[in-house]
């Protein structure tokens, strides 16, 4: 069968998955038992026998997308996971079909052009000065440095291996020094106490900064917090400030936090993952005010930039640092050659490395920095009038004003309530939503990533949730030690 006849058996059934979405035809997810799933797709026979062919093709994809989580669909508003443009699945498939694992510049010349340039774009729009070509003259070595890889988590891991360079230039021969701790607030991305781990820190070396009452990090305690660790013994390896934080949306006060780092001589990251794409747009980009004072920061494309997953940038001020995360030999690769570009296997953990950078370009190259910077605009307008319709509801606390596109709200009710609101939502399937723990309270989440969600798909949410909760007290459902609130 012809390349062309399986994608356009694929196209058909990728349309047909779009629309049902986006004409609400369809749930917006669907959770069956995985296998009566296995079952009903015929794994283990067609990996036995093969055959996955025409009419089996279209069938197996008609089973397989009717079981996936319709991200189209204007009442997915669950996780921070774009909706992808549809150029950028283009790229998707190009890199896919062609297969470049463009880590050395010889095995994917393009996709490392397209790479090289993606990140410099994203170091103009930091503030930071971009990398040279290859084979340029350069007279300041002190330029900007950028690497995409797959997902936040690697992104950040990658970035406080730079920071861990150049406190430890020793670590990774000798080990990390015991001493060594990363400041950041608790509300900091998982992955953050994972990277610690990895690198042999260990997750209790991740010291809770001080924080205000919304979780942000406070710059009139946070000097004396540093002051204290180090007198303690402790050498801080790295301050991590969030742009934004995964539970709220709410940014760090970045330009405060890196005048301290800068003053104290500390390695500033930002974790950048969600909100680093208000960079783009001239209304929002004040949210990220000081992010050039940063050494490195995350900026997850398969966010707000539209891209499809994953793809995250890691970015370093000094590409020097960068450049110094990681040391490796392997005689096969590491050689004297002609190079007439450049090899990104120095910035990643990854050897064989998938041609990230053409997605994203496709998806910003689709849309335009206008139309991502629209993008960004309308998702934060939207979550601003959500939250504004939520407070007018009775017994309804929206958490925080949206700085993002992220809302959080709850009923006046027990913790639990919220998490069976939730579940009873997803076992219905025409809303996605998600959940949060913020000031010691479980709230309802809203990401609003998807460019077809309404005002409207809000208010039925509300009518929905107002249903679940009298259905709830028409059953006297009570939670264990506790008589909720309905």
């Amino acid at each position: 069968m012809s390349l062309r006849a399986e994608v356009g058996i694929a196209v058909e059934a990728l349309e047909l998955f779009q629309q049902q979405a986006l004409d609400r035809s369809a749930p917006v997810i669907s959770q069956r038992p995985m296998a009566e799933l296995a079952e009903r797709f015929g794994i283990d026979r067609f990996i036995a026998e093969g055959g996955l062919r025409d009419d089996a093709l279209r069938t197996f994809l008609g089973a397989y997308l009717d079981s996936s989580t319709r991200l189209h669909h204007p009442r997915y508003m669950a996780h921070q996971v774009a909706v992808p443009e549809s150029l950028g699945a283009v790229g998707a498939l190009v890199d896919a079909f062609t297969n470049n694992a463009m880590a050395i510049y010889e095995m994917g010349p393009s996709a490392a052009t397209v790479e090289f340039a993606v990140s410099n774009w994203m170091l103009r729009k930091v503030g930071w000065r971009p990398s040279s070509l290859p084979g340029a003259v350069v007279g300041d070595e002190n330029c900007g440095g950028g690497v995409l890889t797959h997902g936040g988590s690697l992104a950040n891991l990658t970035a406080l291996a730079a920071a861990r360079a150049r406190i430890a230039p020793n670590a990774w021969r000798n080990g990390a020094p015991g001493n060594l701790v990363i400041v950041a607030p608790a509300g900091c991305h998982y992955s953050i106490v994972r990277a610690a781990g990895i690198l042999g820190l260990g997750a209790d070396a991740v010291k809770a900064a001080p924080v205000d009452a919304n979780g942000r990090l406070d710059p009139g305690r946070l000097e004396e917090f540093i002051d204290r660790l180090r007198n303690e013994g402790s050498q801080i390896m790295a301050v991590v400030a969030n742009a934004c934080a995964t539970a709220t949306g709410l940014y760090d006060p970045l330009r405060a936090v890196g005048k301290i780092c800068r003053d104290l001589a500390l390695w500033l990251h930002i974790d950048g993952a969600h909100g680093a794409s208000a960079l783009v747009s001239e209304r929002h980009r004040f949210l990220l005010d000081g992010v050039e004072q940063a050494d490195s920061l995350v900026w997850d494309a398969h966010k707000m930039l539209r891209t499809p997953t994953l793809c995250a940038a890691v970015l370093t001020r000094d590409r020097r640092d960068l450049d110094g995360a990681f040391q490796e030999e392997a005689s096969y690769l590491f050689h004297e050659k002609d190079q007439p570009g450049f090899d990104f296997i120095h910035r990643t953990v990854e050897c064989t490395k998938a041609a990230l950078g053409l997605k994203v370009f496709c998806a910003l190259a689709g849309e335009g920095e206008r139309g991502i910077a629209a993008y960004v605009d309308r998702q934060t307008e939207l979550a601003q009038s959500a939250a504004a319709l939520l407070r007018e509801e009775p017994q309804i606390e929206v958490a925080v004003e949206p700085q993002s596109n992220i809302v959080c709200f709850r009923l006046d009710a027990e913790n639990e309530v919220q998490l069976e609101i939730r579940r009873r939502l997803t076992d219905a399937g025409a809303f996605y939503i998600s959940t949060a723990e913020f000031r010691g309270k479980r709230w309802l989440r809203l990401a609003l990533m998807n460019p077809a969600t309404e005002l409207s798909d809000i208010r039925n949410l509300v009518i929905e949730v107002r249903a679940i909760q009298a259905k709830l007290k028409s059953e006297s459902v009570a939670f264990p030690g506790m008589s909720p609130r309905l």
